[in-house]
């Protein structure tokens, strides 16, 4: 499973932040609550519209940001 699957972005929902397809719950919301400390059992439990494979999918999302990021030193 690729997170493409799982998680869209479109313009008119949340302002183009990506989210889990056919919810307005962002990647970012959902990282959050496991940076919070939240379990997954106690996301799925809270929000019944999602599934493991969403949330799996919203930590590839954040992974593949994160290596996309590019790092240029400034000289001092």
């Amino acid at each position: 499973m690729s997170w493409q699957e799982r998680i869209s972005i479109d313009s008119g929902i949340l302002v183009g932040k990506p989210v889990i397809k056919g919810t307005r719950l962002s990647v970012e919301f959902i990282v959050g609550l496991l940076a919070q400390g939240w379990a997954q059992e106690q996301i799925l439990e809270n929000y019944p519209g999602i599934g493991r494979e969403d949330i799996q999918a919203c930590l590839h999302y954040a992974l593949w940001m994160l290596e996309q990021e590019k790092i240029y030193p400034i000289p001092a």
